[in-house]
């Protein structure tokens, strides 16, 4: 697979002549998007080294063209990061192992609570989560180990579609995390497995594959539902431990003096008067 092609056929192809300053011939297009030599017309190369960059083919690419070829895609950052990384290779592993949460880290994740956190690795899996982490989102450790992934669960499992509001944006974000980790210099058969299994087993995956857009988890804010207590507006920060930078970890707060925050409270009082359960399971099983 070529991944560096078809990253930039992707980009290319949400663009219009009008875009990037050519002139709009209407009728006269067969294509979607912007051709080829258009871009390399835009990016100051030549039509037949922009074809060989898009197949692969181009060696020892210096910055300047990569900048070129980036301001004429309209690449934002994050995308001209990207491009860097796919052309630049920075030589992972060929046989990635799994990743694990060191001791250490899980007894910093039950040291937060009752702040809600999470500890990712490189391809979305969970590895760790605290008692506050479960309750706002899922018990991932009730979970066989196969599924305790996060793109498995949001796109596999009902329960995500009730946690998250937005769903599809979310879910869109989940996809193009997986886009940004993968790599061409280094076969990743945890990732292929992961990603062929999903293009497999849900279409609205494939369709978020295909549209290769990327994305890093690292700060924001989310609308979490939870039965008992309703919709709460949640700001993440991904942080990355320094032995270990392949791992993220997610912390969870609601905004000082917010209903969020007073929902949170709740919930965390509430679990902590009966451990064994969660808000809303218990009303749950009673109508079953």
């Amino acid at each position: 697979m070529n991944e560096l092609g078809e990253f930039l056929r992707s980009r290319r192809a949400r663009l219009t002549p009008p875009e990037v300053g050519l002139p709009w011939r209407s009728g006269s297009r067969s294509v979607s998007g912007l051709r080829r030599e258009e871009i390399a017309l835009v990016a100051g190369v030549s039509a037949d080294y922009y074809t060989r960059l898009e197949q692969g083919r181009a060696r020892n690419v210096s910055a300047q063209v990569l900048t070129a070829v980036a301001d004429a895609l309209r690449l934002d950052q994050l995308e001209r990061q990207h491009l860097t990384d796919l052309v630049k290779p920075t030589g992972r592993p060929d046989q990635p192992r799994p990743p694990k949460a060191r001791p250490a880290i899980r007894m910093m994740l039950d040291a937060l609570d009752p702040v809600p956190a999470v500890v990712h690795g490189p391809r979305l899996e969970v590895l760790a989560i605290n008692r506050m982490g479960k309750v706002l989102i899922d018990d991932f450790d009730a979970m066989p180990a196969a599924e305790r992934n996060m793109a498995r669960w949001m796109f596999l499992n009902p329960k995500a579609r009730e946690v998250y509001p937005d769903w599809p944006e979310i879910a869109a974000q989940m996809v193009a995390i997986l886009r940004a980790a993968a790599r061409p210099d280094a076969s990743d058969p945890l990732l292929a497995a992961l990603v062929g299994d999903l293009t497999t087993r849900s279409d609205e995956f494939a369709r978020f594959w295909a549209d290769y857009k990327v994305f890093k988890h690292t700060h924001g804010t989310k609308t979490f539902h939870h039965e008992a207590v309703g919709d709460l507006r949640i700001n993440y920060e991904s942080l990355v431990p320094a032995a270990d930078p392949d791992l993220s970890l997610i912390i969870y707060s609601a905004a000082t003096g917010s209903p969020s925050e007073e929902k949170l409270k709740l919930l965390s009082s509430w679990v902590t008067s009966r451990p064994l359960s969660v808000p809303g399971e218990s009303a749950a099983a009673s109508r079953e």
